[in-house]
């Protein structure tokens, strides 16, 4: 397997040079994951032109080597990650300008860095997205991972509907869920998943309660699994028991706008305009009010991350990325239909990685 991590490491020093930095320092933990392998908890990063030197705790000390093995220099912090690098930058040579990943830097930390650029040493910059631009292009590992993650998301969904019934509270059918995608292989639950039925189907985002499901109620799930650091993200909707005139004209417009722009959606196009593939669609059916939501999202180490599809969204979606493409109606008092998949944009167009029906499942109650 090829190792991707120098060219990445690579790109980032090319940026330096860009930003008029000496140094960098990298504290999103998705980051250093991407940059060095190493999937801990606690870990700084400073990277310069000539070394890498990666801090972390005593808990991570095999952990580290086994991970990052020669590709940076490794500490081993006796107190904090802080008095490490404290420690550790007057070694560095030819260091006056370091720049700092702002968004994940909390504001008692920002104080830190703040004390030490009054002590006229060196000078800290704030900046966002350096890795995070990177990490928006995929390469055919981080695409294998994803889709191994989602098959592994869809398995579990299949042995989840076979048991789920009228009665069941939504708490027990998560409980299913999660269980199903631990057997079938899921490293990890990358966000608590949703599992809402009836009229609660209407909150995009709700949490499983015990509400207990009833005969004839939309069942909206969406969840996802995690393999070696990479997340899928899926949604579906049934019904259990049998579904209703209303329920299927709604569940058809959203399947429409769901493959709509999951077939258009390209590598290119500003993010705006993909979000619009769904959005006019639902409009122009009459539910544009009940479609708040932005239609997507880029995936990868974290299950939130850039590009963005909304209508907000300039920025053009790059080459060899992955995203959601997301749709969804929801009605206030009635109930919700989202269908969710992950798709990858590849030179030569959209490409499914989600392998599961959109036909409307009516579950036996």
């Amino acid at each position: 397997m090829i190792d991707r991590r120098p060219a990445r490491v690579a790109r980032v020093v090319d940026a330096l040079t860009v930003h008029h930095l000496d140094a960098f320092l990298v504290t999103g933990h998705a980051n250093i994951r991407y940059l060095t392998g190493f999937s801990g908890s606690n870990a700084m990063l400073l990277i310069t032109p000539r070394e890498l030197l990666l801090m972390t705790d005593f808990r991570y000390d095999t952990q580290v080597k086994e991970e990052v093995g020669d590709l940076a220099r490794l500490r081993i912090a006796g107190v904090s990650l802080w008095e490490t690098l404290w420690a550790e930058l007057p070694n560095v040579p030819r260091l006056s300008v370091i720049g700092f990943e702002s968004a994940h830097v909390p504001h008692s930390d920002f104080g830190r860095l703040l004390s030490m650029t009054e002590g006229g040493r060196w000078q800290w910059r704030p900046h966002v997205g350096i890795v995070e631009t990177l990490r928006e292009s995929k390469d055919e590992g981080e695409v294998v991972l994803i889709q191994e993650a989602a098959a592994i998301a869809t398995r579990a969904l299949s042995v989840t509907l076979q048991q789920v019934r009228a009665g069941l509270t939504e708490l027990q059918v998560a409980g299913i869920l999660e269980k199903a995608l631990r057997d079938e292989g899921s490293e990890a639950h990358p966000f608590e998943a949703i599992v809402a039925s009836g009229p609660r189907s209407a909150l995009p985002h709700a949490r499983a309660s015990r509400r207990v499901i009833g005969a004839g109620n939309l069942l909206l799930l969406d969840f996802g699994a995690e393999v070696g650091g990479y997340c899928s993200d899926i949604t579906r909707t049934v019904v259990v028991g049998q579904a209703t005139d209303d329920q299927r004209d709604v569940y058809a417009i959203v399947r429409a706008a769901n493959e709509r722009a999951a077939s258009g959606v390209r590598a290119g196009m500003i993010g705006k305009d993909a979000d619009a593939l769904a959005r006019e669609y639902i409009t122009m059916h009459g539910f544009g009010d009940n479609f708040g939501h932005s239609l997507g999202h880029g995936i990868g180490l974290e299950v939130h991350e850039a590009p963005r599809l909304a209508r907000t969204a300039d920025a053009i979606l790059p080459h060899d990325t992955v995203v959601t493409i997301e749709p969804g109606i929801y009605r206030a008092g009635w109930g919700g239909v989202r269908i969710e998949d992950d798709v990858y944009l590849g030179a030569s167009g959209p490409r499914l990685l989600t392998d599961f029906t959109h036909d409307l499942l009516e579950l036996s109650a």
